[in-house]
């Protein structure tokens, strides 16, 4: 058998896991990787970064499109600690991605080498599994197994840390090279809670499905909706979970949370059984949790046996797939129609609409409102563009008034909540998805935590469209200076540099939208533009975002004013 050099065993080993892209930074301890690379330029698209973070970041977007882990590669010390938040955010979000860091030569671990960072005593919180690799023989096992272990259960981020020396050892290659399976825990009780599941539902009088991001990682869309039809149970939506439902399905009673719609929050607490699937009571869903939904049988459906009875105690606790368990399920359900329980959310609705949404979407006067720039890209792309949305208060616009259409169709930060997630992210989803409208929409003040990579959308020539919401502000901060601190604005106003002649210095088409009347006619012109595009547009400075629910509250205290 031919001996290779271990940086030529990683690059066979990532093409036996069908890896096509890596998101990467080169340096020094990282170097012999990169020699490899060289010569595998027609089998993997390199895309060089402007920064580590958004190597993590890119990866992220790239899986939730691909279906696939992303793959990030660094060198040691500063560029493994930059991927750090990246890795978190995957882990909260359970974005299953593959970290790959150079370090320093075996010889020199602990003794503070040059751009030597102890990068697995960091991760080791957040991330799925790492490990560091010190001979190259290593390397064809743990790769496989690094593979599995990011998509395998709940997915999320694993971490690879490679020494020099181990890159340019010579190794004896084995293609043939199987990973250990990890063992999942069978339930003996499975069937018995299936079967109960079903009763609760069937008997129920206002039963109440809420879904998370778990369809979307266990592809259960169809199932999900078939399960719903058939029982003709109102559902709500998770964040994370927005585009697994087509928004404008009449089962679809709208978002959870703290910026939520009114009705599925308000009567969280009225539903008589709940059934939570691929969700994990985060606590922006729940609110106040002694007073969530007490009334309620809960049936608690996820693929980690951890986040059962963590924060919410389920009458019924199932650790499954989403789709494996949905597909079970619906031949138990009975053909049902809820519709005196629906009107409820309808009557919510309205109000909802009266207060808030109409004046928000169709504003008269005034400056432009986030939530009309949404509601005409949502009608301009028919609800079928992928949204990227960054941290704040457009994020939570872009959630409540886009009208998803399609699968994967909304890709933000979750459970992190990180700026400056948005402009990388969407370079990763529009690598795995060329053929879909990418639009990213990132407020001002997280524009600039990741604006470099707009050198990255530069160089590959990627179409992706970015959207500012300008408003001047850390818009969801003043919000809450606002309503809890008595409108002490402490260091929320920011004073911002001209986006457009950013964007010129990177060659993108752009334009600045301050009056309404020319908000229309500036999307169309993004929206047919080959390449990428930006438009930087004046919200109203002080616009506030509700529904809320506010900190501390429970869920039937959500605030409309």
């Amino acid at each position: 058998m031919e001996k290779i050099s271990g940086a030529q065993a990683l690059m066979k080993s990532l093409l036996r896991e069908g890896v096509d892209t890596i998101f990467g930074y080169p340096g020094g301890a990282i170097m012999p990787v990169y020699d490899a690379l060289y010569d595998y330029k027609d089998s993997i698209r390199h895309v060089l970064v402007r920064h580590e973070q958004g190597a993590a970041h890119a990866a992220e977007g790239y899986s939730r499109l691909a279906g696939k882990p992303g793959v990030c590669m660094v060198t040691s010390g500063p560029g493994a600690t930059n991927l750090v938040t990246g890795i978190a955010d995957a882990m909260c979000d359970s974005i299953p991605i593959v970290c790959i860091t150079g370090q320093v030569t075996e010889a020199a671990l602990g003794t503070d080498a040059f751009q030597e960072a102890p990068i697995i005593g960091i991760v080791t919180p957040v991330t799925k599994w790492c490990y560091q690799i010190t001979n190259a023989a290593e390397i064809p096992h743990i790769v496989a197994k690094a593979f599995h272990i990011a998509n395998a259960g709940r997915k999320g981020p694993v971490l690879i840390d490679i020494t020099k020396n181990a890159q340019f050892e010579l190794c004896e290659y084995d293609d043939s090279v199987q990973t250990v399976k990890l063992k999942s825990r069978h339930d003996p009780y499975y069937q018995k809670k299936l079967q109960r599941a079903a009763a609760l539902l069937n008997n129920a009088k206002r039963p109440y499905v809420l879904f998370g991001h778990g369809i979307s990682l266990s592809k259960a869309e169809n199932e999900l909706a078939q399960f719903l039809e058939k029982g003709g149970l109102p559902a709500a939506s998770t964040l994370l979970g927005l585009s697994s439902l087509p928004k404008s399905h009449p089962l679809h009673m709208g978002m959870l949370g703290m910026h939520g719609n009114y009705g599925p929050n308000k009567l969280t607490n009225k539903a008589d059984v709940i059934l939570a699937i691929g969700m994990r009571f985060d606590d922006r869903v729940t609110g106040k949790i002694s007073a969530y939904a007490p009334q309620a049988k809960i049936i608690h459906v996820d693929i980690d046996y951890a986040e059962l009875d963590k924060v919410i105690p389920a009458e019924v606790a199932i650790h499954a797939d989403a789709k494996e368990f949905l597909a079970q399920l619906t031949p138990l359900i009975k053909h049902k129609n809820h519709s005196a329980w629906i009107a409820e959310f309808r009557k919510f609705d309205a109000e909802e609409k009266k207060v808030v949404t109409e004046a928000e979407l169709y504003p008269k006067a005034g400056e432009i409102t986030m939530a009309e720039v949404v509601r005409l890209v949502s009608e301009k792309t028919k609800g079928k563009a992928v949204i990227v949305a960054d941290v704040g208060q457009h994020q939570m616009v872009a959630a409540r008034y886009y009208c998803f259409e399609n699968p994967d169709s909304y890709i933000t930060s979750g459970g992190l909540g990180t700026m400056g997630f948005a402009l990388p992210a969407s370079i990763g989803a529009k690598i795995a998805g060329p053929k879909r409208e990418v639009i990213a929409i990132i407020g001002d003040g997280s524009f600039q935590m990741t604006l470099q990579e707009l050198g990255t959308i530069m160089q590959e020539k990627l179409s992706v469209k970015i959207i500012i919401l300008n408003n001047r502000h850390l818009g969801m901060v003043r919000q809450w200076q606002e309503m809890f601190f008595e409108e002490r604005y402490s260091f929320v106003h920011m004073e911002n540099p001209n986006f457009n002649k950013i964007a010129d210095g990177y060659s993108i088409p752009n334009e600045l939208v301050q009056e309404r009347k020319d908000l229309s006619p500036a999307l169309d012109r993004m929206l047919s533009a080959k390449g990428s595009y930006l438009l930087d547009i004046m919200v109203e400075r002080d616009e506030n975002v509700f529904p809320m629910i506010p900190s501390g509250a429970a869920v039937d205290e959500i605030r409309l004013k």
